[in-house]
């Protein structure tokens, strides 16, 4: 059974394109919706990924890959898979279906894997059957695996073909970033089998998938409803969080160039700008450790319409964004009241929003209009 509240969000508004640390003000907003608590005692809950019938795919950083049903029934453990290094960071983490999945079944995990004392991400493919993943391959290996615990990256998101992209963290290896000999710091591109696009920017390289580097570790990634872009976030460092739109091939300046310094205030470099590495959309400072994007396109909340939606981990709300094209107009904070570390949001089917809540009493919430 799940419990519905009616909750009423606060409203705050920043100059763009880059934010400032935000004042807020108390007025109360149009947006009025219900919570449903859909799911709960979730061990870490990471990602989600929807069925066109509203049943979703559901990832727990230290349990594994669940079904969960539109009416917030779970099934046991989906049979199939690696088994995750579930350490630090590391465990069952991104999940996504493939564009034709209702004709091919075909899911994506991206999860951390042990080999001896390292470890590293991998995106394994196989095909949904009942309860278990049938014809489990592995279709990407992040390389080198190292022994860190820490900055695994593995959000994934199909374009509007058959293209998936796939984030990687620095692994706190943050120098190897500025370099595209290696899977630290990067987005990689691959067909749905995966094997390399033969338009990939760094094709005749040594790591032939990256489409774009200089990231620290991108734990939020979703195409744009109108432009097919993929956009996505950093989890930065102290002050340096950021949204930015991906280009082939782009440099997007870490550790070079950052807005953020180390969380105990020591520099990372006095450079914000420097020539061939893009700066982000917008950014916040203080961060509020960004994890999970989605747009909004659907009809239950007509309001929302083209709005972007970042979990915070730091600061524990929903955050809206309201955008005009490139340009955030304003934020609002959603859920700020529950104290609850957001993972990830997500637009089901029917319009409603999911949105996880991290922890190993985790939980999927559900949001209608009230």
């Amino acid at each position: 059974m799940f419990k519905t509240i009616a909750v009423a969000s606060l409203v705050a508004t920043f100059s763009s394109p880059f934010l400032a640390t935000p004042s807020f003000a108390a007025s109360s907003s149009a947006s009025e919706f219900n919570v449903e608590e859909l799911a709960t005692g979730l061990k870490g809950p990471w990602g989600i990924a929807f069925m066109n019938n509203g049943d979703a795919l559901l990832t727990e950083r230290a349990g594994g890959l669940r079904k969960l049903s539109k009416d917030g029934t779970l099934s046991d453990a989906i049979s199939g898979l690696p088994e995750a290094a579930v350490v630090g960071q590391g465990g069952m983490l991104g999940v996504a279906l493939h564009p034709d999945f209702d004709k091919n079944q075909w899911v994506y995990v991206c999860l951390s894997v042990a080999d001896g004392d390292k470890r590293g991400s991998e995106v394994h493919r196989g095909r949904l059957v009942g309860d278990k993943l049938e014809n489990v391959t592995e279709i990407f290996v992040a390389r080198p695996k190292i022994d860190s615990s820490h900055h695994f990256g593995c959000r994934l998101a199909f374009d509007d073909g058959t293209l998936l992209f796939i984030s990687l963290g620095d692994r706190t290896k943050k120098e190897k970033s500025q370099e595209t000999t290696n899977h630290f710091g990067v987005v990689v591109r691959v067909n749905d089998d995966g094997s390399v696009p033969k338009d990939n920017p760094f094709i005749s390289g040594p790591a032939p998938e990256i489409f774009s580097y200089g990231h620290r570790n991108v734990q939020g990634m979703a195409v744009h409803p109108t432009t097919g872009k993929v956009w996505t976030h950093e989890h930065g460092p102290k002050g340096g969080d950021e949204v930015n739109i991906l280009s082939k091939g782009d440099n997007y300046g870490w550790p070079s160039i950052t807005y953020g310094v180390n969380y105990n205030g020591s520099v990372i470099t006095d450079k914000k700008a420097m020539d061939g590495m893009r700066q982000p959309l917008t950014y916040w400072d203080p961060s509020i450790a960004p994890s999970g994007m989605a747009f909004y396109t659907g009809d239950e909340f007509p309001e929302w319409k083209g709005n972007l939606f970042v979990g915070s981990l730091k600061f524990r709300y929903l955050n809206r964004m309201v955008m005009d094209g490139e340009k955030v107009l304003k934020q609002e904070e959603l859920l700020k009241d529950r104290n609850e570390r957001i993972r990830d949001v997500k637009q089901a089917p029917d319009g409603s929003l999911y949105v996880i809540v991290d922890g190993m009493n985790g939980k999927v919430l559900r949001l209608t209009k009230k």
